[in-house]
């Protein structure tokens, strides 16, 4: 009997963790799922119990910053890179809130910081699509080019962003090669009105 109770009380010591970790909230499977603020409530929580934790950190800058909440995402996220640890993620993120809040320089030197130190980062090309963005604003088209074409050797097939190279070259006068980019946007996604506008000023241009 006793060894019974024994092994009876040792398979529920085995089982409660595991049924408490099925039952813990996931942030990230949260913040994945676009329940923002459901991740972003997760994380707080989870900060709270562990203010070290940089994950925790990580999806709640994410999830700010998908929330519109980009001063929030700011300030948490240079908390965590200033008391925690300097993650590449923070860097990203935090570029990104910069680049929203309008202020340029700041997010071109975490942009910057971010693909010098992770090249092969997950958001390597969102991060060079935002400097291109940064660049134009900053009417310093020439990098935007750069930025833009950067972007698209990461990921190639993003109509949009062959656009806003078009975009790029156009505002710099490179009528040439900003028509092959308008076509290229074009050829993966024919709809796509900012290309079709695009190209239509461009060609006019070549034939005058």
């Amino acid at each position: 009997m006793n060894r019974f109770l024994y092994v009876l009380a040792l398979s529920a010591l085995l089982v409660i963790p595991a049924l408490t970790a099925q039952e813990r909230p996931d942030a990230l499977k949260a913040y994945n799922e676009g329940r923002f603020d459901e991740a972003r409530a997760i994380c707080l929580a989870e900060i709270e119990a562990n203010p070290r934790n940089i994950d925790s950190y990580v999806v709640l800058g994410w999830s700010l910053i998908a929330l519109g909440r980009h001063a929030d995402a700011e300030l948490y996220l240079t908390r965590a890179y200033e008391t925690v640890r300097r993650d590449v993620r923070v860097m990203q993120s935090l570029g990104e809130a910069s680049y929203f809040l309008g202020k340029n320089e700041a997010a071109l030197s975490w942009f910057r910081l971010y693909v010098s130190t992770a090249p092969e980062g997950a958001r390597v090309a969102q991060s060079y699509y935002y400097m291109g963005e940064t660049y134009l604003r900053l009417e310093r088209y020439e990098h935007a080019d750069i930025a833009f074409a950067a972007a698209l050797h990461h990921t190639p097939a993003n109509a949009r962003w062959w656009a806003r190279l078009g975009y790029a070259r156009e505002r710099k006068s490179d009528w040439t090669w900003s028509l092959a980019a308008y076509d290229e946007a074009l050829r993966l996604n024919p709809r796509l009105q900012d290309a079709i506008d695009g190209k239509a000023r461009v060609s006019g241009r070549l034939r005058s």
